[in-house]
């Protein structure tokens, strides 16, 4: 199917912006069924779905000359979770009506509203807005939606999950009740249904997301790190891929702030999202990421909504993400309308199992890879020096000729090429180097060491309240202590996990500080595995036998059952950070 059916001077402004044949959702809204019907609509992100469903109105708002009449009260009104993707939606309108004369007015939280109201008075053939900003001008009788032909709810799951539901009955209930009502949500839950049963009449069912529910686009990775190692190993994702675009995922505007701050510190060229910043900062944020400004940007999940970047290349779910559908809106912010994109979850050891399954749930096959290391990192920043040093440029002038023809008086050859190496690393970010990124789980027997070797002939026991009932594990076990005893990972002796507690050992030399620094830390610590208990031990642990202990009439004890992970990710003692602590900087919390 082709855009020969639309009128004219839409089919003129596809042509115009490089549009040669409808996306599937696109051309299932303009099938000779869906004329004049009620739509819920189910599409990957950036399939086209604005063009979709500007294409599906424009029967109800052109004339028989293909323009509009004049603009008086808004013929038709889209709905929109956000400010950002409210004004994608009025950008991609725009040049899609501007040859008909319509007029399209924008209401957004953060702008000016008088402007608004003025534009809404002075007349518009589409509003374009936020559930609360179309509201609040219709409660103040600045919006008048009796003459509304269509409307359209874009991600109405998203509005439901952020608490619009009041606010789109209310706008809903203003328009006649013979408009055609589209719906276009990405799932399909309950409260979507509830809503189309009560909007819609007879409507026509449309889904374009195949089993794959859209992923064909992304390839998606999954890196497991200590908790406590999160931030070095999201710099070692950036190094490697070095995308043209990168988003990076956190459930905090604190954790955005700290993030943002941080890669800032590193030299990296980034901008941060959130719920904090003010309309003005969000759209310098934006432009400053297609202007190449910046190539990184670290956001909430409601921040990120709506943001199309044409080179987004990279996302990395630096926190995980609550549920398999915000997997797939964070994801989908790359791959999109054809393009190949990288989504890589970054997983603590505890919480592996939870996201399996969340992986299970959303259909996706995901590799699981170690976090670039240093020599991962070099061999590809090779690469990439000796392609950008290799390109040729179009055009060389006698100016550059003759500065070429100075140096190689003054410097050979070689020393002139190993100053350009050098300039291209000065600008690269430094590698981190992470607490543990050993690949598969060590056994805890052999992350025992041996307590003859220099320095752990004379030791104090100390003991952790969790064990492998809690799914205790040496790779985020280490770094735990190393954070909040003040030592390194040469520093501690033998690791033996019980089914209830872990003893590991302390040189006798440095006990006395490493009590005192686990003194000062309690309750400090606000990340998933804060509030486990370190103290000193009574003793070293009992010896334990080889092989299985006997059970109950000598039969042998059954493996330890592990309950589920919980909703936060980490499955550890559930007591929490002491009431009144300072939240310890740096530390990411998962879900």
């Amino acid at each position: 199917m082709s855009f020969e059916t639309l009128p004219p001077l839409l089919a003129e402004a596809l042509s115009a912006r490089g549009y040669t044949a409808p996306t599937p959702v696109q051309a299932a809204v303009i099938q000779p069924e869906a004329a004049g019907r009620d739509l819920i609509v189910s599409a990957q992100t950036g399939s086209g779905k604005t063009v979709a469903f500007g294409v599906a109105m424009a029967a109800q708002l052109l004339g028989e000359d293909g323009r509009t009449d004049r603009a008086g009260a808004p013929l038709a009104i889209v709905i929109a979770p956000t400010r950002e993707l409210a004004l994608q939606v009025s950008r991609e309108l725009i040049w899609l009506y501007g040859k008909t004369g319509a007029r399209i007015a924008t209401c957004v939280g953060g702008m000016d509203a008088s402007k608004e109201r003025k534009a809404l008075n002075q007349g518009a053939h589409i509003v374009v807005g936020t559930p609360g900003r179309l509201r609040d001008h219709l409660e103040r009788g600045a919006l008048n939606l009796a003459a509304i032909r269509v409307a359209v709810l874009d991600e109405a799951d998203e509005m439901l999950d952020m608490g619009f539901r009041e606010d789109l009955e209310q706008i809903l209930d203003a328009t006649p009740e013979a408009r055609r009502t589209f719906m276009f949500s990405a799932t399909m839950p309950k409260p979507i249904v509830a809503l189309a049963k009560r909007y819609q009449k007879d409507a026509l069912r449309i889904s374009t997301v195949g089993e794959d529910r859209g992923h064909g686009d992304i390839a998606y990775q999954c890196v497991t790190v200590a908790p406590a190692d999160i931030e070095n190993a999201v710099v070692n994702l950036l190094r490697f891929h070095e995308a043209p675009t990168a988003m990076l995922f956190c459930a905090t505007r604190d954790n955005v702030r700290h993030l943002h701050a941080s890669l800032i510190e590193r030299g990296f060229d980034a901008v941060a999202l959130s719920g904090e910043h003010s309309q003005n900062e969000r759209n310098q944020a934006l432009q400053a990421l297609r202007d190449r400004r910046a190539r990184i940007c670290v956001a909430t999940d409601v921040a990120s909504r709506g943001i199309d970047l044409p080179n987004l290349s990279l996302v990395i779910h630096v926190e995980l993400p609550r549920d398999a559908e915000t997997l797939q809106h964070r994801s989908g912010r790359t791959g999109r309308a054809g393009k190949k994109g990288t989504a890589v979850l970054v997983v603590p050891y505890p919480a592996r199992r939870r996201v399996d399954g969340m992986l299970r749930g959303a259909r996706i096959n995901a590799e699981w890879v170690n976090v670039p290391g240093p020599a991962d990192i070099r061999r590809n920043d090779h690469e990439r020096l000796l392609t950008a040093l290799m390109a040729v440029p179009e055009e060389i002038d006698d100016e550059d000729r003759a500065l070429a023809d100075r140096l190689l008086l003054e410097r050979s050859p070689q020393d002139i090429a190993a100053s350009l190496v050098r300039m291209h690393r000065a600008k690269m970010p430094g590698v981190e180097e992470l607490l543990d990124n050993s690949g598969p789980p060590p056994r805890a027997d052999r992350a025992q060491r041996d307590v003859s070797r220099a320095g752990f002939d004379d030791t104090v026991w100390f003991r952790m309240d969790v064990g492998r009932r809690l799914n205790a594990d040496p790779r985020w076990l280490l770094p735990l202590i190393c954070r909040r005893g003040h030592v390194t990972k040469a520093e501690i002796g033998a690791i033996k996990i019980g089914p209830e507690e872990t003893m590991f050992e302390i040189p006798r030399a440095l006990a006395a500080r490493f009590a005192e620094a686990l003194h000062r830390t309690e309750g400090e610590d606000r990340s998933p595995e804060g509030g486990i208990r370190i103290i000193p031990a009574d003793g070293p642990p009992a010896p334990q036998r080889s092989g299985p202990r006997p059970g109950p009439a000598g039969r042998p004890n059954r493996p330890v059952l592990v309950r589920p992970m919980a909703p936060g990710g980490y499955d550890g003692p559930k007591r929490g950070p002491r009431p009144g602590g300072p939240p310890q900087r740096g530390k990411f919390r998962q879900g």
